[in-house]
């Protein structure tokens, strides 16, 4: 069989031991999931289960005894589970016994209505083409890593006379050369920021290098050698990119003993300014180095890999080491069955970790997982070089280890209070507006607009695990029949396009009856906070009312006197408007979700705001490109000008054809819109 693109590796298990479910999740923890009950009790039928094994039998009979990937599938057509094997034939024997089952392999079974079926030519091609099927179906059974965020690298271009240095996320499109991973954005950022200081490199984009006349603030501070206006000599620049590519490569010993050099001859031949100058970028370049908490003497290139367990709940720590620096960490927190060994999360999480990024030569593990030799296959597969994956017990490798380790046992431990301390608060908010039980999920609502532009509504998420980013919602105000800066007719639109999708798409009933939901985030709220008073608060009931939504609590806060936080006025349908203690947690906490909603909704306007301000009627134009673009304004100077230049006018300008001439032109006059 030809090689699968594989977009994520899961590691499934071994032919005598059945899957377990488990959902990984970046920055977030969760308690043991309750699976899928079929009869809302806990367990499957037994009549169900026994119609599922009857499938399961049934597919038997014609399975080889060769290795491949299986699909379980439920009455409606939806996969539950995607497994591989490499005996397709005695895998799925195991489930076709329906005896000695866990609780969770009962239930899926008991939904399964078919299975189908793919053979590979390898165990190895069967673990990618199973990824694939993971990342493309979303099983419910099957390990979801749903943090999939690529991660920042840096980037050296090569396809300018005067290279660039820039962060980079994403696929690598563009020439140039790739330094990553780092943990974070703040991460590349404060190292861009010291690059500057040490190299001079420049930030800019091309369209701006190319119509400086003069030299930006960059080159006033000294973090830019200026070469777009010549201040340093095409040569000059070039020996500076070398350098910081020979830093960014691991050569920074090297490229600090050559600037010691130069800062010496510099003091002897009396050119202090030039030494001082030497001097600063040496600083610099300390900084850098100085920031990193362990950087390995023997370890080129490694992502380490520790997991720490503590009251059935999992921290995975990840480090990068890359040119023998230490590119930053990363904590996960993997919501798995507390009955799955340590072993076999770390084994599915790393599987899955390399879905959208690249391995490096050596991953390092703190625990040995099942089947590591046929993990490192996969990867070495998927990117087309060695790739080893070991479980190292002495030397400088195990200290890396014990040291991410340690840094697991950390984050856990303050996850854990966290996750203990914003119960306690979902419970005072319960209490302090009468509800049933503590809410599980609870969204805010806030409108930005400057006299009635640029309106936006925002709706921030928080739940047992704190705000909860991925949920996050902006809608972009588009009824023209609300007046400028009509507050209540915002709140309506956005509450109406929220709740009536929300009805389509996840019906009340089967958000409710979901156990799978009892740990995580449901989709319903049971608690609404809008950010307002009785008006909006009113606007918000003329919604629920009206498509029929009931039980779902409506709180408007209201500012208090002079916008003082700690005076707000609470207004809840079926009560008086009242005010909570100055001292109450849970004002605190409605404060916290407040200003988060508030920050949310500001911040999504001014980027609207910013972009409508960038705007060129050029853009609107059918078949204006960038370099067409470019070329008008570069003759014309403005969009202005350009929208009262005659048709004769737009032709003489280089590189406009008078077909693009003609499009320009009657686009500002009568023929255009």
């Amino acid at each position: 069989m030809a090689r699968v693109p594989s977009s994520g590796i899961d590691d499934s298990a071994s032919d005598q031991e059945l899957p377990e479910d488990m959902v990984l999740e970046g920055e977030d923890i969760g308690e043991e999931s309750s699976g899928i009950d079929l009869d809302f009790s806990g367990e499957a039928t037994p009549q169900r289960l026994k119609a599922g094994v009857e499938v399961i039998q049934k597919a038997l009979k014609t399975l080889p005894n060769a290795p491949g990937v299986y699909r379980m599938i439920d009455g409606a057509g939806d996969v539950l589970y995607v497994g591989k094997a490499k005996s397709l034939k005695k895998r799925v024997s195991n489930y076709a016994r329906g005896v000695g089952h866990t609780s969770r392999i009962a239930r899926m079974i008991a939904e399964t209505a078919s299975m189908e079926f793919v053979t590979t030519e390898t165990e190895t091609e069967a673990l990618l083409l199973e990824a694939n099927y993971i990342k493309q179906l979303k099983p419910r059974f099957n390990v979801l890593l749903r943090d999939d965020k690529s991660f920042p690298y840096i980037l050296v271009t090569s396809d300018h006379v005067a290279p660039q240095l820039t962060k980079h996320r994403g696929a690598r499109n563009r020439q140039g050369q790739y330094f990553g991973p780092f943990a974070s954005v703040w991460a590349v950022n404060r190292t861009i920021t010291a690059l500057q200081r040490a190299f001079l490199l420049r930030t800019c984009t091309d369209s701006y290098y190319e119509n400086r006349t003069r030299p930006c603030l960059l080159y006033q501070i000294k973090r830019c050698a200026g070469p777009c206006t010549g201040e340093i000599n095409p040569v000059g620049y070039q020996n500076l990119v070398t350098e910081a590519r020979d830093f960014l490569s691991g050569k920074s010993q090297a490229v600090k003993a050559r600037l010691a050099e130069d800062m010496q001859a510099a003091a002897e031949a009396l050119e202090f300014e030039t030494a001082a100058r030497i001097r600063d970028r040496l600083a610099a370049l300390s900084a850098i180095v100085s920031t990193q908490d362990i950087n390995p003497q023997t370890v080129d290139e490694a992502d380490v890999f520790a997991l720490h367990e503590e009251a059935g709940q999992f921290c995975i720590e990840v480090f990068f080491f890359r040119n023998f620096q230490n590119w930053g960490n990363r904590a996960y927190f993997p919501k798995a069955d507390r009955t799955i060994a340590a072993e076999e999360v770390l084994g599915q999480f790393v599987a899955q970790f390399y879905d959208d990024k690249p391995a490096p030569r050596l991953v390092l593990l703190s625990h040995d997982v099942e089947d590591m030799a046929l993990l490192g296959e996969a990867l070495s597969l998927r990117a087309e070089a060695k790739v080893e994956v070991a479980s190292p017990k002495r030397g400088e490798k195990r200290d890396l280890v014990d040291h991410a380790a340690s840094n697991a046992k950390e984050a856990l431990s303050r996850k854990l209070s966290d996750t203990a301390s914003q119960k306690q608060l979902l419970t005072a908010l319960g209490n302090a507006f009468g509800l049933p039980a503590p809410p599980r999920r609870v969204e805010i609502y806030d409108n930005s607009h400057i006299m009635g532009t640029n309106a936006v509504g925002a709706m921030v998420v928080a739940g047992v695990m704190g705000f909860s980013k991925p949920h996050y919602r902006t809608f972009n105000i588009q009824s023209t029949d609300i007046t400028p800066g009509d507050d209540f007719g915002m709140m309506r639109e956005v509450l109406t396009r929220r709740f009536s999708r929300l009805q389509k798409e996840v019906p009340r009933e089967a958000d409710a009856s979901d156990p799978a939901k009892e740990d995580g985030m449901p989709d319903w709220p049971d608690l609404v906070l809008i950010d307002g008073g009785k008006g909006q608060l009113e606007a918000a009931k003329t919604v629920v009312e009206t498509l029929g939504i009931e039980g779902v609590p409506l709180v408007g806060v209201a500012k208090g006197p002079d916008r003082d936080a700690g005076r707000e006025t609470f207004f809840v349908p079926g009560r008086d408007p009242f005010k909570l203690a100055p001292r109450d947690p849970a004002l605190y906490f409605i404060q916290r979700l407040r200003d988060e909603a508030h920050r949310f909704a500001i911040g999504t306007h001014r980027a609207r705001r910013k972009k409508d301000f960038t705007k060129n009627p050029l853009d609107e134009i059918a078949g204006i490109g960038p370099q067409r673009k470019r070329a008008l304004l570069l003759h014309f100077g403005t969009a202005k000008a350009i929208s009262r230049a005659s048709l004769e006018d737009l032709i003489k300008t280089p590189g406009v054809n008078e077909a693009t001439a003609k499009a320009v032109y009657d686009f500002f006059h009568d023929g255009g819109r």
